[in-house]
């Protein structure tokens, strides 16, 4: 497999968008029991916060997303991982609505965590970067909140573990919150995902250039080992019927076997591709520091005392589930079970599954039905708001 003769960390001083100093007067309290802070954040908007600040959506990136939902995206060139779903007239409509997109902690997009220079040792945290959960990441996201000064989100959205982030924020911060939109996502994460993510993790510490976590220190990159863990993760983003009908088992730029273990197939030359792309704008420790807050997340357990529904009793919280057909990595069960624990709360919940053969990554697509049902519903709500006298969620409300 080849790959990036200098595979680079991106330079997130220069990347566009906000950056803000959060948790300066008192730290962000994290589950593992370490402080921190002050911490930067990185953020980016679209569209326009009315007056009433009554129309911002927060929306969560998944594993390996960014603040970047929408437009060219500044480190690949490509469109922005949600263009299909931020924009004028689109699902998340920019003349609408004022939509918000943050980099998580422990991420590596300008938000503090592995790639970051930790200020105690004047040199990149590394796997000094402590382990954190969802619910850190909610937490911090409200002090960003807090400090553009929004009272309530009209909508937090987010699909896979931005979907666990949608749901902690619904049950940490009801008050907060309007609306909940969780997207092929979980109340925990499964024992087969946890065993996904271990493998993941083992690849790159299994690269000798990982250096034991101090591979920036040391000059060097895990390219290898991160490489192998996204071709892992992005077979379960995809079905098998997806799979099949884009690559079959055809060859790659050749008529035979070559009896060697070169690239035969084309999916898996498209897999290597994208390892090798992926290098150049993930972090290694990134990886294993979020794929372990996936693995802990458990929100019955954190908030319910082990029974789901009990987390939601009392919410005022509207919900919008939607999982699809062919995800076998957060298959529609899961979202049933959100359901029926939203039920025996009396929550006022909506679900659907959406008819799709593309597997875990149909939250990502250009879906019509996904779209109308999540435009339809966001309008429902504004018109609720109206309803009962508040103004609307609009650029002009």
């Amino acid at each position: 497999m080849s790959a990036p003769t200098k595979p680079q960390t991106p330079n997130t001083a220069e990347l566009p968008g906000y950056r803000v100093e959060l948790g300066v007067d008192e730290p962000l309290h994290l589950d593992c029991g370490v402080p921190l802070g002050p911490f930067t954040m990185a953020y980016q908007t679209y569209g326009r916060l009315n007056e009433a600040k009554s129309n911002a959506i927060l929306v969560c990136h998944a594993l390996t997303g960014d603040q970047f939902l929408a437009g060219d995206h500044p480190v690949t060139g490509k469109k922005g991982w949600w263009d299909v779903m931020v924009g004028p007239g689109k699902a998340l409509d920019t003349d609408r609505y004022f939509v918000i997109g943050c980099n998580l902690i422990g991420g590596c997009m300008g938000t503090v965590g592995p790639t970051e220079i930790n200020p105690a040792k004047d040199r990149p945290y590394a796997l000094d970067f402590p382990v954190i959960t969802i619910g850190d990441m909610v937490k911090a996201q409200k002090l960003l909140i807090d400090h553009l000064g929004i009272g309530r989100l009209f909508c937090v959205i987010g699909g896979s573990m931005g979907g666990m982030q949608a749901l902690d924020w619904a049950v940490r911060y009801p008050e907060r919150v309007f609306t909940a939109v969780p997207i092929a996502t979980a109340a925990r994460t499964s024992t087969q995902n946890i065993a996904f993510h271990e493998v993941g993790r083992q690849a790159i510490m299994a690269d000798p250039d990982w250096c034991g976590g101090n591979y920036l220190i040391e000059g060097k990159r895990p390219h290898r080992g991160l490489a192998v863990a996204r071709m892992g993760a992005h077979i379960t983003y995809l079905s098998e019927t997806a799979l099949h009908r884009r690559f079959g088992r055809n060859l790659q730029d050749r008529k035979n076997f070559t009896y060697g273990f070169e690239a035969d197939f084309q999916v898996e030359s498209y897999l290597r591709h994208q390892g090798v792309a992926f290098v150049d704008r993930f972090d290694a420790n990134t990886y294993l520091i979020i794929t372990r807050a996936m693995d802990y997340f458990d929100l019955a357990e954190e908030h319910g005392g082990g029974v789901l529904a009990e987390a939601f009793q009392g919410t005022e919280v509207r919900f919008c589930l939607i999982s699809f057909t062919s995800d076998w990595m957060f298959p529609t069960a899961e979202s049933r079970g959100l359901v029926h624990a939203l039920n025996a709360a009396a929550a006022n919940v909506s679900f659907v599954e959406i008819e799709s053969d593309q597997g875990h990554d149909s939250f990502l697509l250009d879906i019509p039905e996904y779209h109308k049902i999540l435009s339809g519903f966001l309008a429902g709500a504004a018109d609720h708001l109206v309803r009962c006298g508040t103004k609307a969620p609009s650029a002009d409300g």
